[in-house]
């Protein structure tokens, strides 16, 4: 069984002028990118593998999320995850030499679609119709192989959002 970690980046601002790849995070970003990396500490959810897109709201919450972790390998940077479709995170899923658990930090849509393109359809409900920022989905495939990967074969063994770690939203 292989066990794949679907990280979305956490909360970016949006200052005027800042190309959309040199976006960097919120504070409230900040916020949930610590705690969910302190959630996955906690919980031994820490990946053998990840891969995590070059745009510097990802870096961010890679390097927040990271903080505290035991001793880990680093990240490799894959810029093909910058703005992809499902169909291409999983070609560079399939792309891996089988290290499990493995690990995607990047962006919607793509997060989205691609676990509802791997998750039982009983499974779907539970991170659709919206995939929030900083949201970590952890999905166990039945193949032992990456290579393999198949849709609609995915279990959803938890989702978790920076707010139901109580990471509040921002006063407007």
């Amino acid at each position: 069984m292989l066990r794949l970690f679907l990280l979305r980046h956490a909360k970016s601002a949006w200052p005027e002028g800042v190309p959309d790849r040199d976006r960097p995070l919120a504070p409230r970003g900040e916020r949930g990118a610590a705690a969910i990396g302190a959630y996955m500490a906690e919980n031994h959810l820490v990946p053998a593998h990840a891969l995590v897109s070059p745009a510097r709201r990802t870096l961010e919450t890679w390097d927040i999320a990271t903080r505290d972790w035991p001793t880990h390998e680093p990240p490799v940077f894959e810029e093909g995850i910058y703005e992809a479709s499902a169909d291409g995170l999983m070609e560079i899923i399939r792309a891996q030499n089988g290290r499990s658990p493995l690990m995607l930090v990047g962006h919607n849509p793509g997060m989205e679609e691609l676990a509802a393109r791997l998750l039982k359809r009983a499974h779907r409900l539970k991170v659709l119709p919206k995939y929030p920022t900083g949201a970590l989905a952890v999905i166990d495939l039945p193949s032992d192989d990456w290579a393999r990967l198949a849709a609609g074969e995915g279990e959803l063994e938890r989702f978790v959002t920076p707010r139901a770690l109580g990471v509040p939203r921002d006063k407007e």
